[in-house]
């Protein structure tokens, strides 16, 4: 370990215990968050919720823009051409507007749809200005804080690939906070295919083939044809049924369903081969039947990263080690697919550990926030010191 690193983790003695009020700030902070409905295309409200805490920590150049996206900027002490950190988090959830948002408080955990996915990391991008001011902590840097929309599902990154397309400035280094799992260490993106397999059966077609063809039946074979796809062992690549969805009761002959799925793979070749494989079973399928069986691509990603050697990566598990995290590294497909496709040094980080993802009974742990904080914290003073360049 550098002496520049040793003598870093002395700037915040005692940490992390010394965080006991920091994560009270931020565990305040994410309970309103969550409480506040956020699908994508619909996060206006956390928006403004976050615009407002930009404001009341007094950031500058607070804006929205076209996409709803949020960003504010904490002036370093160095103003000339100055050293530009961005952290990130999405403002967006899997969670309808209609559903009971309600946080439960728990002595070691908190319950409630979106606090892990990602209430806790915006709350944490909405409350670092107050911990650094509490801290005493002044960067040379100037930290760029943002708060991106559209990032899940549909939404497709649209939030923070309009970010990187725009903005002018340099971007040195980047940190996407989600808020699990503690050591988690993304610092590569995966090819990613993401679509929706429809089948459309007209009603006359189903009542005259009474109870020989149906959405369920059509959509049972088209699943056992995808099992049958050739998955190679290297490079890795997978294909996951996420959904399958047809009809709503005993007695219904379905004319209607889908299956969603998504394939990954550490090779772009291989998600177009088997993007191409499930063309072909998807054309057949309609020929066949002669009634609509369409494939809709939700989202795409593109393989890519920083090398395990990066000073970047580097410096963080060297960060995760003096904090007794292991380090889980695994490639992402949120984004940092975006900051990674645009040349841009990034990796993303959880604060905590989790359980119940993306259900109603979502949670986070109190307990190893103070750590996930804190190796945030020092990740921050690193970059600004110019530890995480490559030429250093």
């Amino acid at each position: 370990m550098s002496d520049e690193l040793t003598s870093l983790f002395e700037l915040i003695p005692g940490t992390p215990d010394s965080l006991t009020s920091a994560r009270d700030i931020l565990l305040a902070n994410a309970i309103m968050f969550g409480e506040i409905p956020a699908p994508s295309f619909g996060e206006e409200g956390r928006i403004r919720f976050l615009s407002d805490r930009f404001t009341e920590a007094g950031l500058v150049d607070i804006s929205t823009d076209e996409v709803g996206n949020c960003l504010a900027r904490l002036p370093g002490k160095v103003k000339k051409k100055p050293r530009n950190i961005l952290l990130n988090a999405h403002a967006d959830t899997v969670f309808p507007a209609s559903f009971d948002h309600a946080m439960a408080v728990n002595p070691d955990k908190i319950i409630g749809p979106s606090i892990a996915n990602n209430s806790l990391g915006l709350a944490f991008i909405a409350v670092l200005p107050t911990i650094l001011e509490k801290l005493g902590i002044k960067l040379n840097s100037t930290l760029y804080l943002l708060g991106s929309t559209r990032s899940l599902g549909r939404g497709n990154l649209e939030g923070i690939n309009f970010f990187t397309q725009h903005f002018k400035d340099p971007i040195h280094q980047a940190i996407s906070v989600e808020a699990v799992h503690a050591g988690r260490l993304s610092y590569s993106s995966l090819g990613m295919l993401r679509a929706e397999i429809s089948v459309q059966v007209p009603e006359e077609t189903a009542w005259h083939h009474f109870g020989r063809i149906s959405a369920v039946r059509v959509l049972n074979k088209i699943l056992n044809r995808l099992y049958t796809i050739p998955i190679p062992r290297e490079p890795k690549t997978s294909i996951n049924i996420g959904m399958l969805s047809s009809g709503n009761t005993f007695s219904d002959m379905t004319t209607s369903g889908a299956i969603r799925l998504e394939v990954r793979s550490e090779e772009a070749s291989e998600v177009a081969r088997i993007h191409g494989i499930i063309d072909d079973i998807v054309e057949e399928t309609s020929l066949e039947n002669r009634f609509p069986v369409k494939m809709e691509i939700i989202a795409q990603r593109a393989p890519g990263g920083i090398p395990f050697s990066h000073p970047l990566v580097a410096t963080t598990r060297q960060i995760m080690n003096h904090l007794d995290l292991e380090p889980t590294m695994a490639p992402s497909v949120g984004e940092l697919s975006a900051l990674i496709a645009q040349g841009i040094p990034a990796i993303t980080l959880g604060l905590t550990t989790g359980e119940h993802m993306n259900t109603m009974e979502e949670a986070v742990f109190i307990e190893p926030l103070q750590k996930g904080i804190a190796q945030l914290l020092y990740l921050i003073l690193a970059s600004d010191q110019g530890l995480c360049d490559e030429n250093n």
